[in-house]
């Protein structure tokens, strides 16, 4: 790659990107292909057009008198005449202000393939939604612990199940088009969207989104019970160095490499039918126009034949906020030849003025039909990969299992998975049924704070939607142990002030009594559900009142519990001492109380560990792949590296010993492939499932090496006093970097092949 096109092609190749399109070929001769050209080859420019943009249900709904969406929601026949007749639309999203049931979403798809079905336009719409945990959007529908929490079961195939399921009841709702996963590497926890990705480490992410990927589509041409995924976002939105939603990024190319893009090509190699573009910038380029990543890198040289999306009025912003295009119309022009090939617009008049500007962009030749053709062929690809234009709109009937006790008893599994154990002293977990059980903190009693963002509505905060039937953690103890051994006092509640998140006090005195009732006192502390801007904070150290609740616990010497109800990991370091039990419970979904009741009683193990390094200080952030130069700085009880808790760490109750590491050879050229074995015995009464990770260190190299990076995991139920032997097979990817030659490259020398506390020495000699 040559550096100076990647710090500025979407500025410098912009000029030239009518004549630089990575194209899918229009000339092939298989079934598909010729079936796609000959579509295009009927439609005017107009109708190509419009096949770019996408709007929001918002605007072809019926509205009240004051403008609002009308409830039920009901498709406005006048407007969406103008948007599919018209303008020849050919996407449309999300939902109004709230989840809809299935019988508004019975009225709504229908009416919006009316056109196609009966002729009047050539191509179906395809509707898209954010069904980011399950089907959030759709009333009833089974959800999931936050991405966040499902990367903490280290369980590709949970993460599988959640796409399955997820997909049927997508397609339940009547959408074929799934806005997810979230791929972005997390490793900036201010950011507001961390609990939507996977973690901080790459092959992890990689591993459970492709799971995820292979869930929701099963295979590249999804039947009626799956959807296109779509991978998000890409790439580098979640690096902004302010932590701010939507901020620039600076990402030098080597950890563009090695960090940010493995995700994505894992997922385009598993077949991945749409990707959404980042909304912030990379190193002064918006992703929108970044012609490199999009054109040259995702659809040249990975071969992805899908479509590119952006995100939310992301054209507009290219104007509006991000200041490199003076007028919309260079935007627009801007973003589609740098290769995203469909504008989420999404409202009125915008939408309409948009595919007026892209017409005469054509006709004036600032848009090549090449490249429109192009974009038209990708989004055309998708529609027919997905049956569209067979099966426009689904037989509702065809879907039983939506909301079904099945598909919840896989949520429940998934949030028993990830709910990770940091602490226990001196057993004070499992609990017993014979204690007096004080619930209280801010999260102890409603759901909001158990599912998070895109939930019921986009924020997530508006109880008025919780699903009917679950269980908040205080009713969830309650169900347990019986109201008569419970006692409640909430103690502080969260709250919103000038748009930031607080935490304040209410009725302390009740609380300082219910203490000195309880034998125990399960403290759930948190976060308000928030995502995108309104998800910013000023600080990752958890409100001071919150911290206070556990010190007014630890002051009259009672056992303490804390339960985190969080989305991202909020400091904590100063209650952590005198904790007890400390659990990380992430947002898990609606079935996550039940399971966490059920693991502090000991009914199930604790299995999760965690997807992030946890940090101890707000001021220092910190990976567990770090170089060995962080650790030279040490004073007195400071040390560089010096997180809470590690990566991949997590507490079960079964005692688990690691033996006999052994490689099939020591010295391995590029060629090989070595064969790295284990032995695992769980030395306890009670059976477990542990996730068995593999890192490998390069111990010299040309460039600084990182001090370990995993490599491979396997997460495997060991019964009571068991022993297993497990075996990982590395190849030479496993041991290259990329390198200032501007490509990946293995050397020879030694690596440390780690597994818990085992490690073996083994030295690579290139044929």
């Amino acid at each position: 790659m040559k550096k100076l096109i990647y710090l500025s092609s979407g500025l410098l190749l912009l000029l030239l990107s009518c004549k630089s399109v990575q194209t899918i070929s229009s000339s092939s001769n298989t079934n598909e292909d010729k079936t796609l050209n000959a579509r295009i080859a009927q439609m005017s420019i107009e109708e190509k057009i419009g096949q770019t943009c996408q709007i929001t249900l918002d605007v072809i709904s019926q509205t009240d008198a004051n403008g609002a969406v009308s409830a039920p929601c009901v498709i406005d026949t006048a407007k969406l005449n103008e948007a599919i007749l018209k303008y020849h639309v050919g996407s449309v999203l999300n939902v109004g202000a709230h989840t809809l049931s299935l019988e508004e979403w019975k009225g709504i798809i229908p009416a919006i393939q009316h056109s196609y079905v009966t002729g009047k336009t050539k191509v179906p719409v395809i509707y898209g939604i954010d069904a980011i945990h399950g089907v959030n959007y759709t009333v009833g529908a089974t959800l999931f612990p936050q991405e966040i929490g499902l990367a903490a079961t280290w369980n590709p195939e949970l993460a599988k199940t959640f796409g399955e399921i997820t997909a049927y009841e997508t397609r339940a709702s009547g959408i074929p088009w799934n806005f997810s996963p979230v791929l972005d590497l997390g490793r900036q926890p201010l950011w507001s969207r961390t609990f939507e990705t996977l973690g901080e480490d790459p092959y992890l992410i990689s591993q459970m989104g492709s799971a995820i990927i292979d869930g929701y589509q099963g295979g590249t041409n999804p039947d009626e019970y799956h959807v296109a995924a779509c991978m998000k976002h890409f790439v580098g939105y979640s690096a902004a160095n302010s932590g701010r939603d939507r901020t620039p990024a600076w990402i030098p190319e080597k950890y563009m490499k090695e960090l940010f893009l493995p995700s994505f090509k894992a997922a385009v190699e598993h077949g991945a039918l749409t990707v959404m573009i980042n909304s912030g910038a990379v190193n002064g380029v918006p992703g929108h126009i970044n012609h490199h990543l999009i054109t040259e890198t995702l659809k040249g040289e990975w071969g992805f034949k899908g479509f590119a999306v952006s995100d939310w009025e992301d054209f507009i912003m290219l104007h509006t906020v991000h200041s490199t295009s003076p007028s919309l119309a260079d935007a627009y022009v801007q973003a589609f030849n740098a290769g995203v090939d469909m504008s989420m617009v999404p409202l009125s008049p915008q939408y309409q003025e948009y595919c007026n500007i892209m017409v005469n962009a054509v006709k004036t030749g600032k848009i090549s039909m090449e490249r429109l053709d192009d974009a038209v062929r990708r989004i055309l690809l998708v529609k027919s990969r997905l049956g569209l234009f067979e099966r426009p709109v689904p037989t509702f009937e065809n879907y039983p299992k939506f909301g079904s006790a099945e598909f919840q008893q896989a949520s429940l599994n998934s949030a028993l998975e990830s709910i990770t154990l940091l602490k226990n002293e001196n057993g004070i977990l499992p609990l017993s049924k014979n204690q007096k059980v004080l619930i209280a903190g801010p999260t102890s009693n409603n759901l909001i704070y158990l599912n998070g963002a895109w939930t019921h509505t986009w924020q997530g905060v508006d109880t008025a939607y919780n699903t009917s039937g679950c269980l908040t953690v205080r009713e969830a103890f309650e169900k347990k142990l019986g109201k008569e051994n419970c006692l409640f006092s909430q103690g502080a509640e969260l709250y919103s002030n000038e748009g930031f998140e607080k935490t304040r006090f209410v009725n302390l005195p009740d609380y300082k009594e219910k203490l000195k009732q309880a034998d125990v006192v399960v403290l759930c502390l948190g976060e308000l559900p928030a995502t995108e801007k309104p998800g910013d904070i000023l600080s990752l150290n958890l409100d001071i009142e919150q911290r206070e609740l556990a010190k007014l616990a630890y002051e009259q010497n009672k056992k303490v519990i804390i339960v985190l109800l969080e989305g991202r990991p909020r400091i904590i370091h100063d209650i952590v001492p005198q904790a007890d039990g400390i659990i990380q419970a992430y947002l898990p979904g609606n079935y996550g109380a039940e399971a966490l009741v059920q693991l502090m009683f000991g009914d199930v193990n604790f299995s999760g560990k965690l997807p992030y390094t946890y940090p101890k200080f707000d001021g220092v952030i910190e990976f567990y792949d770090h170089p060995k130069s962080v650790d030279r700085s040490k004073s007195g009880d400071f040390s560089a590296y010096n997180p809470e808790w590690d990566f991949g760490y997590g507490l079960s109750y079964s005692n688990i010993r690691y033996s006999d590491l052994t490689v099939s050879q020591e010295i391995f050229s590029d060629k090989d492939s070595i064969a790295v074995s284990v032995r695992v015995k769980n030395e306890s009464a009670i059976s477990c499932k542990e996730v068995i990770q593999l890192y490998v260190s390069d111990d010299y190299a040309s460039m600084i090496p990182s001090g370990k990076s995993l490599k491979r995991f396997y997460k495997m139920e060991i019964p009571a006093f068991t022993e297993v032997k497990k075996t990982f097979y590395l190849n030479k990817t496993d041991f290259q970097f990329f390198g200032s030659n501007g490509a990946f490259i293995m050397e020879d020398g030694v690596f440390t092949i780690s597994i818990a506390d085992l490690s073996r020495k083994v030295s690579c000699k290139k044929k």
